[in-house]
């Protein structure tokens, strides 16, 4: 088995938005592109975006700390620290209302 602190892995993100351009840092911390399920712990700062992208598959966003909206064409949805937001299959982005971090989990589909 193994351990990692996402609370330290989310202070690492964050000190390489800190004091650049950057608005977003992201690490890998479960899976991958080769594995069905995936999970990616996301730091987006105040104001910083993911833009709009396509649904991976079916996937869920918590949100560990801040607050963010998820957007498509046609609604929108606010999560805070404590938030599970599902993820639509389709074309959506991230706006970082604050300070951010989430982990974004996906499974997909296999071909």
């Amino acid at each position: 088995m193994q351990k990692m602190s996402l609370d330290a892995l989310v202070r690492e993100l964050r000190a390489k938005v800190a004091g650049t351009t950057r608005q977003v840092a992201s690490q890998t911390v479960f899976g991958g592109h080769e594995k069905t399920l995936r999970q990616t712990l996301v730091v987006i700062a105040a104001g910083g975006q993911l833009a709009e992208h396509e649904g991976p598959g079916e996937a869920t966003v918590q949100v560990l700390d801040g607050r963010i909206s998820l957007i498509t064409a046609t609604d929108s949805w606010e999560g805070r620290r404590g938030d599970l937001l599902i993820v639509p299959n389709e074309r959506h982005s991230v706006d970082a209302l604050e300070d951010s971090a989430f982990l974004l989990t996906v499974a997909k589909p296999r071909a």
